[in-house]
């Protein structure tokens, strides 16, 4: 634990904003236990200043066999922006659930989907102009990764999604593309 805590304090100083800790690329054999096939980690995120961000977002996956995983989580994420003269300060909480698969190709290589569904503000064209409001935006990303091994247990990956669900009026992502990146302990 206390290793995890230096490791996280480190990734923060250095402005690492997605902290991963799961254990995807473990292997299994059909001798091992439900247990043994059990992962768990996530999403961390933190970022202070005009804008802030914190985000927690807990998965634990269970590995099928020694190549194909599956798993669940959860998100929450926290922004607030300090407008300025011209622009009011603004405030919101984001949540929802998330569904996923992988599959490794080899040691390094991986193919990922993603199907989430977050509650978030969304900008609503209403005969009065624009109202702020909350919808259920869902998301179904595909894609591919990469994942670095650094000692025993330890690593870093890299993955390049498209959401294929993408809708620039109400997903909180700047683009189909997302580009994440993260640490395995």
């Amino acid at each position: 634990m206390k290793k995890q805590f230096i490791k996280l304090i480190v990734a923060v100083i250095i402005g690492v904003t997605s902290y991963h800790t799961s254990s995807a690329q473990k292997y299994v054999d059909e001798s091992s236990g439900f247990m043994d096939r059990l992962y768990f980690g996530g999403n961390f995120g933190l970022q202070f200043g005009t804008f802030t961000h914190i985000e927690a977002s807990p998965i634990v996956g269970y590995m099928i066999n020694e190549r194909l995983s599956a798993g669940v989580g959860g998100i929450y994420q926290y922004f607030r922006v300090r407008g300025g003269n011209r622009v009011p300060d603004y405030e919101t909480n984001i949540y929802g659930a998330k569904l996923f698969g992988r599959y490794n190709f080899s040691q390094q290589l991986f193919g990922y989907s993603e199907y989430e569904n977050i509650n978030l503000d969304v900008i609503y064209n209403t005969s009065n102009g624009y109202e702020l409001g909350r919808a259920w935006v869902p998301a179904f990303f595909i894609g591919g990764g990469y994942f670095q091994p650094i000692g025993n247990r330890a690593g870093a990956t890299v993955m390049a999604l498209y959401n294929l669900l993408y809708d620039v009026s109400r997903s909180p992502y700047n683009s189909p593309f997302v580009l994440r990146v993260g640490f395995t302990i």
